[in-house]
Parts: C-alpha cells; structure tokens; sequence
C-alpha cells in the first residue's frame, strides 16, 4: 500500500470539504488511515494556507478564486440561520423606495422578505431575486443586464456596471464570500467584486447581511471595508465579543 504524503491528504482533505460542505475529523482519520492528531495538523497547515476554516471537530472550505459554492448549494445549508437573518436584515428597510438586492442566497430570502403592501422598486443583478419578485404587487423590479455566472445565476460585467451607475438607490442589500477586520469585503471573482463594488457606490445606505461563518473568512477580491457599511446582521452563532469588535470599526451589529 503507498503512504499518502502529507501535501496528497491535505489535498483530499480540501476535494472532501468542497464536495460535501465540510469534514469531521473522525470520519477523514478513519477515511486516510491516519491519527486524528494528524488530520489536526493537517487542518491547521490548510487554514494557514486559507483553504479551510476550522470548526469545533472538523472544518469547512473557504471559497476561493478557485473555488465557489453554487446557489443551489447555498440553497440547502445553514437555512434556517440565513431566514432569520433576512427577516431582520429586510426590518431595516425604513422609509427607503429604491433597494439593491445582491446575487447570494440570504439576499434572494430578503428579496422575498420585502414588505408587499408599499409601493418599492428592487434593482438586482440576480435572476433568482427578480423571479421572486416579479409578480408581487406594488414591487418594481429593475434586473441589471449583462453576462451570467452559471452557478449563481447573476449578471456581471461592464454591462451590470454601467447600468447600476446610473442609479441613485436607498438601501443596499450586499453579501460576501468573506467579512474581516482587517481585509473588509471581499469575494472571489472579480468581475463580481466590481458589481458590488458599483452598488454600494449607488446607494446612500449599505446592509451587508451572512452567517456566521462569513466572518474572519478572506476571499480574492475586496470590495468593501466594514466602515462602509450601516449595519451587519448577523446571527448569535457569531460571539458578542467578536461582533462588537466590527462595531467598533463603525456598523452597527445586530444578531438574531
């Protein structure tokens, strides 16, 4: 039998958590025929190489710019969580009539936790979102034109750019691949990263709105810091300590 070097289980290691989401660390010991204390190791040369995060047991990848998770997936995990968040998130709408919603799972929850009873226009680059939306009452829905990523079924490009800076929209709504003290926004496309980008540049008030797991997490592109923002919703998964140190930088937190 050939001994697996440390570089092939770490490589599995990363292939195993973008297939299913995340890996345990029994069941990957059990799976390379190694110690758990090695498959510790090997989790900890992973997240210092940001690859992975690790969890309390295991861990879970960390998209990248070679790696993105799908809306279809991001459709099944942690959503319960991500409803929580946009029902809170949708609560800070005020008196805003123009809102921007991002392309990502939680904004589409908070596209479909709009208010139906008041005159509001939606302007997304998302075709998820503007399905949603496109045949409530009193919503106007503005998709922004452009190319479309397959796997999250939104417009980018010059095209969603140059539309969007035409605008002058109320509230943003933005999601991230990754939030970070010290590296702000960020996501691994570029050409995604310049659409968000544009839309907080349009609008007059940002709410960046992700599960726990977002946070800490640095993505290719930033596209953002966390002084832009007016508030972070979150959920209580994320410790107080640490949402209030993002408070200090200038948002303010809430988790639900």
């Amino acid at each position: 039998m050939t001994t697996r070097t440390a570089e092939d289980r770490q490589r599995e290691i990363v292939t195993a958590a973008r297939r299913t989401g995340s890996v345990d660390v029994t069941t990957l010991a059990t799976e390379l025929g190694v110690a758990k204390e090695t498959v510790r190791r090997d989790l900890r040369a992973l997240e210092d190489h940001g690859l992975i995060r690790r969890t309390h047991g295991g861990a879970y990848p960390v998209e990248s710019a070679g790696f993105e998770t799908t809306l279809a997936f991001r459709a099944t995990s942690q959503v319960p969580e991500k409803r929580r968040i946009a029902a809170a998130a949708a609560d800070l709408l005020g008196d805003a009539e123009t809102v921007f919603v991002d392309e990502g799972f939680t904004p589409q929850l908070i596209a479909e936790a709009l208010p139906r009873d008041r005159p509001l226009t939606v302007v997304t680059a998302s075709l998820a979102s503007a399905g949603a939306l496109a045949e409530a009452e009193n919503t106007t829905v503005l998709l922004l034109g452009g190319r479309v990523r397959p796997g999250t079924l939104a417009t980018v490009d010059h095209w969603t750019t140059k539309m969007l800076s035409g605008f002058v929209i109320d509230l943003a709504f933005i999601g991230a691949n990754g939030i970070s003290r010290e590296h702000g926004l960020t996501t691994p496309d570029p050409a995604v990263c310049e659409v968000k980008a544009q839309a907080i540049r349009a609008s007059r008030r940002t709410v960046f709105a992700g599960v726990h797991t977002k946070f800490g997490a640095v993505s290719f592109c930033r596209f953002a810091e966390v002084d832009a923002l007016e508030a972070i919703v979150t959920s209580t998964l994320l410790p107080a300590s640490e949402a209030h140190r993002y408070s200090l930088q200038g948002p303010q937190v809430i988790r639900v």
